[in-house]
């Protein structure tokens, strides 16, 4: 028993018992064992193939049905299933069926073979029609296939008939007047339902042709609506794939998933939510995105529709017709971030239902802070997007918020986003001074300067680039130019403070610009510098007539820049000593040491008889000799344990600034960026450090977090009942970016977009009117070099639309950097802003005038002249445009469907002549000339033939 039990055989299988009792006693067990673990293994691997084998065979005799809206029976798990039990039932499939939910189905009479057939190509079921092998190659033999004798049903749509009296008899004979002619046989039609059943004995194509469409199916221009019941009826749109329920049910609904009858499921929901009707009315129309909406009514209270006269079509055509990336189209709307739009009101829109805000949510046990998809009530999904005109959409505040009312949860907001804040005075109203002061004025300046012209072709057509040419020599005079500019805009009445105080920083970036980058003629005149004491060679300087040395250059700039820098700072100074006490008198000359103000420090100190103090000032920022002794004493008072507690605190900190040792004067003093800057430049640094070396020396100690943030001037001068937010990760100061670039005389200008920003220089993110002249410039001087900086012209570009002005938009577009990458951005810009804001500049004779001049073809002018006025109805006017941008087919189009016969029932034939002979030289490239203004070229040779033929008779007879 022990070698029974060691073989394992009597587990594995008992009916080989015996044979491994013989083998075990004869002493043959490992032999018998591992003969019958072979044999084992074998069967298995014989009969996993062999399934493996059977199910490939199964699932390609199978049929193919991929589409979710089309169903058959029986089902594929249903077919599968049968195919296993009885091998070859696909061949053999008793009343096989295939439909499509809301359209019809086809059901065959005898055993059908589907093995291996592709449903999804093979029967299409569409409104009113049934097609099977729509390819007459592929199509089987008669007999063969699905090509056979079968039962079809069409749903035809009830509230497309024409009327309650045309489902009774006569309709049913014109069913089977359409049926005999294709050689089926009507059975029966169900005016409830809408069922339509007939027999067929072969496949091709069966339902309604075009003759019987408009017998049967509703016309649109053919019957007239009972004024009673307007309210309750709208138009039907006829739509080849629109399902043709009482109420539209989408193909991929629920009920078509669960393969329900939607018809069914939406009389019982009806019946047992009687007041989900308007909520299921308003998702009808929002997931269909339709025009109207259709009544929704209980089976058990039927309606008869009357048919309507057609109505106008409202929704907005789009304007354009061209894509991104080629030259002839793009949507409206997808470049531009601010869309021209005339009369829309700005209110919310709520739609859909109110949420229950009682209920908690299981894990957080407070109300969800979570915003409703709009697209429940908007028929696509939304979020948020861009509207015209600057117009922001979004989906309200979020639901369960803070708010002491509750809100919708399918609220809809509309906020005007100000992009002309910079036009607005104090009062929030738009001044057309500080328009014509931001916009206007800056850009004829900037047109006056030197451009060069480069004509590129693209497309058939060719655009003016423009670029601004300028020396670093006349940098100075381009600078005093925008400087005057924006003084005039600050004496304009009504500027707010912090308007006043970004005009501000403006002119001192143009300051900063000039002395940093500008280059001096080898003879002139050097302005006066004021008492700057920065070096003794400049000190007191008015007037030099003489040449100045090359290397004396860098100093003069250095001086230079140390009359801005005191000029700049001068606000805080002035600002922090009216707050101070005047009695303490060494305080009051330390802020004044910080902005440089020697004089004014050294005539207070003798004021108050510190006349030693007072020598000692006036060699502040010396030669380092001068530093070094004070230094020296201040080491020796330390080394001889002088008690500092007998001298003022404010006097130590003044020798430790005459020392050099700012951080030691400013141990428990908060300064702005810019007066430490100073402090580095006039106390710490040799009095013939270079400007690149300051520069660096500032951002060593910068990056050491031992030095100011460089924050916006708005920022730092902000009065502190206009606080701004600000998040000091983002950009520094415009005139901080100046420097940096100054100093790194290299060509990596990875900085350029932070630079370029609209936050550096002015806390409107969307303000770019002055930044981007000082781009232009920058890159005219060979300053800086960048080709990436679009978000800085469509910025510029943005604000001139929301301001009217087109012209200067285009002038703009036209002076940015053409990209090999992007050959069209240009084209699609221009066209893009022609199409939106045509009536803005076909009103003006003067924008129409600069933009013809800037070089942009006349075509795209009349082009989108022709489809404005195309799109508000005066199709007489789209015509004539058409006919001018030489666009021969929408012309034609237009003149044969709408223009033509109102002329020719006017009797305006020499119009008609006119048009069509306008257009007969290039009928080659127009579809169906012959069958259009072709008719009336040969109308009117042929009537002026018989007229000089009656002419010539008359002739004759009086002759005889």
């Amino acid at each position: 028993m022990r070698n029974f039990v060691g073989c394992g055989c009597l587990k594995g299988n008992m009916s080989l018992g015996s044979g491994c009792v013989m083998d075990c006693n004869t002493g043959g067990i490992p032999d018998s064992c591992m003969l019958y673990n072979c044999k084992k293994r074998r069967v298995s691997e014989n009969i996993v193939t062999s399934s493996s084998e059977i199910m490939r065979n199964i699932r390609s005799s199978l049929p193919v049905l991929n589409s979710s809206e089309y169903y058959m029976k029986p089902s594929l798990q249903e077919l599968l299933t049968q195919e296993l039990q009885d091998p070859g039932y696909c061949s053999r499939v008793p009343d096989f069926t295939i439909g499509r939910f809301g359209y019809g189905s086809v059901r065959y009479l005898k055993n059908t073979d589907v093995a291996g057939l592709n449903l999804d190509e093979i029967v299409k079921i569409h409104k009113h029609e049934i097609i099977v092998y729509n390819d007459e190659i592929d199509k089987p033999a008669v007999g063969q296939g699905l090509n056979k004798d079968a039962e079809v049903v069409l749903i035809l749509d009830s509230r497309s008939l024409k009327s309650k009296e045309c489902q009774g008899n006569d309709l049913v004979s014109k069913l089977k007047q359409s049926l005999e002619r294709q050689g089926a046989q009507f059975i029966s039609f169900d005016p409830v339902t809408g069922e339509w059943k007939f027999l067929v004995e072969h496949f091709s194509r069966f339902g309604f042709d075009e003759e019987d469409e408009e017998d049967v199916v509703m016309d649109d221009s053919a019957a007239v609506q009972d004024p009673d019941q307007m309210d309750d009826a709208d138009i039907y749109d006829v739509d080849k794939e629109t399902p043709n329920f009482d109420e539209v049910e989408l193909s991929h609904s629920l009920p078509a998933h669960l393969r329900l009858d939607p018809v069914k499921m939406r009389e019982m929901r009806l019946l047992m939510f009687p007041d989900d009707d308007e909520a299921d009315e308003l998702s009808q129309k929002s997931s269909l995105g339709k025009e109207h909406v259709r009544p929704v009514h209980s089976s058990a209270h039927p309606v008869s529709h009357i048919s309507s006269p057609p109505v106008p079509r409202k929704t907005p055509l789009a304007l354009l017709e061209y894509k991104h990336g080629s030259f002839d189209s793009s949507p409206p709307g997808a470049i531009l971030m601010a869309q021209q739009h005339k009369g829309m009101p700005l209110r919310t829109l709520k739609a859909g239902f109110k949420l229950d805000m009682n209920h908690e949510t299981s894990i957080s046990g407070n109300y969800a802070r979570n915003i409703v998809d709009a697209g429940l009530f908007m028929g696509r999904s939304f979020r948020v997007g861009w509207g015209p005109s600057g117009i922001l959409v979004h989906t309200g505040a979020p639901v369960g918020s803070d708010r002491g009312h509750r809100v919708l949860s399918s609220v809809v907001n509309l906020e005007k986003v100000a992009f002309d804040k910079v036009v607005r005075d104090e009062n929030d109203k738009v001044s057309e001074e500080l328009a014509d002061f931001a916009f206007n004025t800056p850009l004829h300046f900037h047109k006056g300067i030197d451009h060069a012209i480069k004509e590129v072709d693209v497309g058939t057509c060719k655009l003016k680039f423009q670029k601004l040419e300028a020396n670093r020599t006349m940098l100075s005079d381009i600078s005093h130019g925008y400087c005057d500019i924006i003084e005039r805009q600050l004496a304009v009445p009504g500027l707010s403070s912090s308007a006043r105080l970004v005009l501000t920083h403006q002119v001192m970036a143009w300051e900063l610009i000039r002395v940093l980058f500008s280059d001096r003629q080898q003879k002139g005149q050097v302005e006066s510098l004021g008492a700057d004491n920065e070096e003794d060679m400049m000190q007191d300087m008015k007037e030099v007539s003489r040449d100045i040395e090359p290397e004396a250059l860098p100093l003069v700039r250095r001086a230079e820049f140390s009359y801005w820098l005191q000029e700049s700072v001068s606000y805080h100074v002035q600002n922090q000593i009216s707050s101070l006490n005047e009695s303490d008198y060494l305080q009051n000359i330390f802020v004044l040491l910080t902005g440089r103000q020697l004089d004014a420090a050294v005539q207070l100190a003798v004021s108050r008889g510190d006349v030693r103090l007072a020598v000692l000032l006036s060699q502040a920022g010396g030669s380092t000799l001068n530093r070094s002794d004070v230094a020296r004493q201040l080491d020796l008072w330390r080394i001889n344990r002088l008690d500092f507690s007998f001298i003022e605190k404010s006097r130590l900190r003044l020798y430790e600034l005459v020392a050099g040792n700012i951080h030691g004067a400013l141990f428990d003093v908060n300064l702005d960026w810019r007066r430490f800057l100073g402090l580095l430049m006039w106390y710490q640094l040799p009095p013939d450090s270079s400007l690149p070396i300051i520069f660096e020396t500032y951002k060593h100690h910068l990056d050491k977090g031992r030095a100011p943030y460089p924050l916006p001037l708005y920022i730092d001068e902000v009065p502190p009942n206009e606080a701004v937010n600000w998040n000091s990760n983002n950009h520094f100061d415009l005139s901080f970016y100046l420097m940096l670039l100054h100093a790194s005389q290299e060509t990596d200008f990875s900085f350029l977009k932070s630079m370029f920003s609209a936050l550096s220089s002015t806390p409107d993110p969307l303000d770019y009117h002055m930044i981007w002249h000082q781009r232009a410039v920058l890159e005219a001087v060979g300053v800086i070099s960048s080709n990436d900086l679009h978000i800085l012209d469509m910025g510029l570009v943005s604000q001139l639309l929301s301001s009217g002005k087109c012209h200067w938009a285009i002038y703009v577009v036209l002076h940015m950097p053409h990209c090999e990458d992007y050959p069209y951005l240009h084209v699609n810009l221009i066209r893009e802003i022609l199409f939106q804001y045509c009536e803005t500049w076909s009103s003006d004779a003067s924008q129409r005038q600069f933009i013809e001049d800037l070089g942009v073809p006349i075509e795209w002018l009349h082009e989108a002249m022709a489809i404005y006025h195309n799109y508000h109805g005066d199709l007489s006017k789209s015509l004539e445009h058409f006919l001018k941008c030489a666009n021969w087919q929408k012309a034609h189009t237009v003149f044969v469907t709408s223009v033509a016969h109102k002329l020719f029932l006017s009797a305006k034939h020499t119009q008609i002549w006119r048009i069509a002979t306008s257009m007969e030289g290039h009928k080659s490239e127009i579809d169906n000339w012959e069958y259009g203004a072709g008719v009336y070229v040969s109308f009117y040779l042929m009537r002026n033939s018989l007229q000089e033929g009656n002419s010539m008779t008359e002739l004759v007879w009086k002759l005889n």
